[in-house]
């Protein structure tokens, strides 16, 4: 029975969507954990926008050249490869890492030499000593690249495979790293000893999905042939490569821009960009990714109506999910970062600065989510150019408010900058796949963005309400007072979007009923 359930878990949308999802979560309560402990020993400081500054070049090379850009051409190419011919696929797998090594390898090489040279460039506004440790902590950062390559890889096997257990948990196991960075390595080596913390979760990564990897028939051969299959996934990468650069160009220029701003500005804009990614990746890129290779299943076998009903249902989810959240995280977003952040060295004037900032960033929860989904219907179409024409079109909006309204409002307005930008590109990429795709129900899909929306916009108004009530019968000097006004407002918020959706009949309502139903079945008896 249960190596029935745990098939029917691992090799399954639904299920790999749930698996995808929990660890998520669980990566994510790591990640909260790690932002909190960086907010306690440093608060919004030179010392905590040296560490984020530290990710910027290695985030450059690998987030460019290998996160996104390596599962939007690989997984479609090596799918095909492999249900074709098992022994061919994996040959062309080995091409990929191999040519990614060699090539990302003497990037990193290069990088490592001229860091030195690089850093003032990335951050103006530092201070000599500041550029010196943001150099001593990026180069340790770059070694990690190397590691994260060949985990990557194994994802996209993985993910090909719908095989999604141990790629799941991944993430975890790099936040765990990082843990172990801050808490021993910091006191032995200072602020080097958190980048070395990066570096130990980058070989977790990696060591955490070679078993599932290599159990299912994976084994690592030095192969490089420059075949077809292999210039096509090259060939796929590029647009992808030049649209993902052009977002790491746009954290740079961020980087730039709020190096020159007050003392942590650095630090309030990535604290209040991860805290509102959580439900992002929680949700929408979960789904996303499990749902992939369904929409590359539909396309190889021309089934438009397949592809059409799954994203329809997939962005109807999204919305449902998190238009809510990005009302309520509007509403409670001091609470939320006094809650999660306000500890040690993190002042109330971190918590001002980072909850106004995480304010603006909620704005676009709903768009960020969408945007991983509209993407990969893209990419299953073999299609990397639009997204990457649209993204790069979304990131010189972005660049141009970031330096505009930084100028009167400070770091907030990187935040309404993000925001604006982002919900720019989700509405290019939904226009231009409104034309591509012909049989994707829009109407209905338009019915349930409006009725979700004014039931969450009712939901935040309840929220409200409950924050100011609650305020008068707690104290608001405590962390206790502060977490009860929150957790009160929150869950009331919940509670009235829920039963709002039931008595206006929200669709969506019935999806979530049927895929709990779905969840139990699945664990009572492995059926699907």
């Amino acid at each position: 029975m249960w190596h029935k359930l745990w098939f029917k878990i691992n090799n399954s949308v639904t299920g790999g969507a749930f698996l995808i999802a929990f660890f998520s979560f669980l990566s994510k309560l790591f990640g909260l954990l790690r932002e909190r402990m960086i907010a306690h020993n440093f608060g919004a400081s030179e010392l905590s926008d040296i560490y984020y500054a530290s990710f910027r070049l290695p985030d450059l090379i690998f987030n460019t050249l290998v996160l996104g850009a390596l599962t939007s051409a690989f997984i479609p190419v090596f799918q095909k490869a492999w249900l074709k011919d098992k022994k061919d696929g994996l040959i062309l797998a080995n091409s990929v890492l191999n040519f990614l090594l060699i090539f990302i390898g003497a990037l990193v090489v290069v990088a490592f030499i001229f860091t030195p040279q690089i850093m003032p460039y990335l951050t103006p506004g530092f201070s000599q000593w500041q550029l010196e440790q943001t150099g001593s902590l990026t180069r340790v950062m770059l070694l990690a690249i190397i590691f994260f390559v060949a985990s990557n890889l194994i994802g996209g096997i993985l993910n090909s495979w719908k095989k999604f257990f141990s790629f799941s948990m991944a993430a975890s196991f790099y936040n765990i790293g990082i843990i172990i960075g801050i808490v021993l390595f910091y006191p032995i080596f200072g602020l080097v000893g958190l980048a070395w913390g990066v570096f130990i979760g980058a070989v977790m990564h990696l060591l955490v999905q070679l078993p599932e990897v290599m159990k299912n028939g994976w084994r690592y051969n030095f192969n490089l042939r420059f075949d077809k299959k292999l210039r096509r996934v090259l060939k796929l990468m590029l647009p992808r490569t030049i649209g993902l650069a052009a977002g790491q160009i746009n954290l740079v220029a961020i980087t730039m821009i709020a190096s020159t701003l007050s003392v942590g500005s650095i630090a309030v804009f990535n604290l209040a960009n991860n805290l509102q990614s959580l439900p992002i990746s929680l949700f929408a890129v979960s789904l996303a990714v499990a749902v992939f290779p369904t929409f590359t299943q539909a396309v190889s076998e021309k089934n438009e109506q397949l592809f059409a009903v799954n994203f329809s249902i997939s962005l109807r989810r999204i919305l449902f999910l998190l238009v809510p959240i990005s009302i309520l995280t509007v509403v409670l977003r001091a609470q939320i970062v006094r809650v999660i952040l306000g500890t040690g060295a993190f002042d109330w004037n971190n918590t001002y600065y980072t909850a106004q900032t995480l304010g603006f960033f909620a704005l676009s929860i709903f768009a960020q989510g969408l945007i991983p989904l509209l993407a990969r219907s893209f990419y299953a179409h073999e299609d990397t150019k639009t997204p990457m024409s649209i993204s790069i079109f979304s990131i010189l909006i972005n660049i141009i408010l970031s330096w505009l309204l930084s100028k009167n409002m400070g770091v907030v307005g990187l935040g309404l900058a993000f925001s604006i930008s982002s919900i720019i590109n989700m509405f290019l990429l939904y226009i231009v796949l409104h034309f591509r795709v012909q049989n994707i129900d829009h109407a209905k899909i338009l019915n349930s963005l409006n009725k979700i929306a004014v039931n969450a916009l009712l939901a935040g108004y309840v929220a409200y309400a409950v924050l100011h009530i609650l305020s008068k019968f707690v104290d608001m000097y405590t962390g206790w007072g502060i977490f009860i006004q929150g957790f009160g407002a929150g869950l009331a918020g919940l509670l009235a979007y829920l039963i709002l959706g039931i008595v206006f009949k929200l669709e969506e309502i019935d999806i979530v009923k049927r895929m709990l139903k779905k969840s139990l079945l699945l664990f009572k008896n492995g059926k699907s």
